[in-house]
């Protein structure tokens, strides 16, 4: 009789959207404009899930000789492989890499769970800036990234 009486904790999804816990990992989301191809996040995935590929390109530099810069053609994630552990976001020394709390992105078929760039850079919307550190000090780099895009 006392189970009958407490309040119901179960959701009705999807009628009922879930309260999701900030900073909720979801999926991954790319600020392409931050990656330098630098291979990292792909080194360092312990499923070998991500997928980069990129040329170089000369950059000319006013009063200086040419460089070379890394120009990226391609970046997927292969999420029917993927474990979630965020080593990729850890690793990425150019903060390209963010959790976004998206999770509705079930497919029927499993060959649709590889998502180019464009789609990761979709999700860069929904990254939540973290919380400040200091009210005086500069913006999260989430949010520059966030509001370049706008």
């Amino acid at each position: 009789m006392k189970t009958m009486l407490k309040p119901a904790h179960t959701h009705q999804y999807p009628d009922t959207q879930p309260e999701l816990p900030p900073r909720s990992r979801g999926v991954i989301a790319l600020a392409e404009e931050n990656c330098t191809s630098c291979m990292l996040c792909a080194r360092e995935c312990p499923d070998w899930c991500i997928y980069i590929d990129s040329h170089k390109e000369t950059v000319e530099v006013p009063g200086g000789r040419p460089r070379q810069k890394n120009m990226l053609d391609r970046f997927a994630i292969d999420f029917s492989l993927c474990m979630y552990c965020g080593i990729c976001i850890e690793v990425c020394p150019f903060d390209a890499l963010f959790w976004s709390p998206e999770f509705e992105y079930a497919e029927g078929d499993i060959r649709n769970l590889l998502h180019e760039k464009d789609h990761l850079g979709q999700w860069l919307a929904t990254v939540p800036a973290p919380t400040a550190h200091d009210p005086n000090g500069e913006p999260a780099k989430e949010q520059v990234a966030a509001e370049k895009k706008k």
